[in-house]
């Protein structure tokens, strides 16, 4: 996932100046991501998520904190919730999940 990133960011692949630091914005996302799916491990098709959330979030350091940001005119506010966009495809895979485990019970 590491070289997706990298990829996606538009870092050379032999640059590992910025690995250590991509891979822990890598972890954090796909931990919290694993804790909004209840503890469940996330899946390899939600690893999508993880790296729109690394990108949001390797894009905005240095800027923790604030909720936005005015220079000049031009106007920039973040979300509080880097998983917001991303909730209903959650509770899809969530439901999804409910209807793959949901048992059926018969008395005779």
């Amino acid at each position: 996932m590491l070289d997706n990133l990298k990829a996606l960011l538009g870092l050379p692949e032999e640059d590992v100046s910025q690995d250590k630091k991509l891979q822990l914005i890598l972890t954090a996302a796909k931990s919290r991501l694993k804790l909004l799916l209840g503890g469940i491990e996330p899946p390899e098709e939600l690893n999508y998520i993880i790296l729109d959330v690394a990108i949001i979030r390797f894009n905005r350091i240095g800027s923790e904190g604030l909720s936005s940001h005015t220079v000049e005119g031009e106007s920039l506010s973040w979300s509080d919730n880097d998983f917001a966009g991303y909730m209903d495809d959650i509770r899809s895979y969530l439901d999804n999940q409910k209807e793959i485990t949901k048992g059926k019970v018969r008395f005779l």
